[in-house]
């Protein structure tokens, strides 16, 4: 099919309280430059995909609080690319709207849907997998999911597991299993059935459209009956209307997991959802301490396998640290383990009670 039928949807809503308290309420995680190339992670992933989409076909969903970042970021789209969602219902209302308008404009689209704030190395791989994806949902009427092959037992992850192959790299998709606990991914990696779900989509309209109407009609419904006002003027009232209305679910839990016609395309790139700083560490590059340093001045003596982080011209000297995430925001400094990230939300909840808004 010819490029100008797809379409590439980004993903920008959320507010990465995992990287607290570098991503903040103000400005999360997907619009900071982490991996120091000029470039924040929502720039990044639409340079990714201007090789497979033209550019007035790339959508931006995200909170009305984050237009103007939007804009600031990627002064190339238009205004009415910007979907601004006046209230966070996950991702199955946004990636329903996003189909309803593009299927107003263009019944014939297929599109990918692509969170911002994932880093991906080697694109041209990312190309060539995208454009088999393409290729297969314009020939099928699929969802399919792209999976990462596994390098770690990771619980962090939702996992894929494959069954039949219907394609060189294409699979059905036998089950979905969400964040194992550690035993548990150990058996999904040693096994080598399951891969890890990134959390990229790619479906043509017109199939996406039938699997909400099928598996989440409380939500279809509401898009059917505004079917007519897709990209034209009244649409944003209906979007103000009866967008907070919809239930708030993942597209995961309302289509993927129900749905049979589900396929996965085993990909090739590295990949990390760059979701917590141990993500961070990991894809960042280390001194001969195997410390990382975040843009920032550092003398560590006998401290080794941390990563800091800190703004402005502030000197950090540590010693005797092992594995610690240092991360100071200015008004914000946070030490904790890094085996104990999974905790920051709960600190972040912590300081939201205690302080309200003032430090989030």
């Amino acid at each position: 099919m010819n490029d100008q039928h797809r379409y590439c949807v980004i993903m920008c809503g959320g507010i990465g309280s995992r990287f607290w308290p570098y991503s903040r309420t103000a400005l999360p995680k997907q619009f900071i430059d982490f991996m120091g190339t000029g470039r924040s992670l929502l720039q990044m992933s639409y340079d990714r995909v201007l090789a497979l989409v033209p550019k007035e076909n790339v959508l931006v969903m995200t909170n009305a609080m984050y237009v103007d970042l939007v804009r600031e970021q990627l002064p190339d789209i238009a205004p009415e690319q910007i979907l601004a969602e006046p209230a966070r219902r996950n991702t199955a209302p946004c990636i329903a709207w996003a189909a309803w308008r593009i299927g107003a404009i263009d019944p014939q689209a297929s599109m990918i849907v692509t969170p911002s704030d994932h880093l991906i190395t080697g694109e041209r791989l990312f190309v060539e997998n995208v454009r088999r994806g393409f290729d297969f949902v314009e020939q099928n009427e699929a969802l399919l999911t792209l999976g990462i092959t596994p390098t770690r037992p990771e619980t962090g992850y939702g996992y894929i597991q494959v069954g039949d192959e219907v394609a060189p790299g294409l699979n059905k998709v036998k089950t979905f299993t969400e964040k194992p606990d550690l035993e548990l991914a150990k058996v999904f990696v040693d096994s080598g059935e399951f891969f890890w779900n990134a959390g990229i989509f790619m479906w043509s309209v017109s199939s996406i459209k039938n699997a909400f109407r099928l598996y989440a009609p409380e939500i279809s419904d509401k898009f059917d009956a505004a079917s007519d006002v897709m990209n034209t003027p009244a649409e944003r009232e209906f979007i103000e209307r009866e967008f907070p209305a919809c239930v708030s679910i993942s597209i995961d839990y309302a289509v993927m997991e129900k749905a049979r016609n589900v396929y996965v395309e085993t990909v090739k790139f590295a990949w990390s959802d760059l979701g917590t700083w141990g993500s961070l560490y990991d894809n960042s590059p280390k001194n001969a301490e195997t410390n990382v340093t975040q843009n920032c001045n550092v003398l560590s003596y006998n401290s080794r396998g941390n990563i800091f982080a800190v703004r402005g011209e502030k000197l950090v000297v540590v010693d005797g640290l092992e594995g610690y995430i240092v991360a100071d925001a200015g008004d914000v400094l946070l030490v904790c383990p890094m085996s104990r990230e999974q905790s920051i939300k709960q600190m972040v909840n912590d300081a939201k009670i205690h302080f309200g808004d003032k430090y989030l």
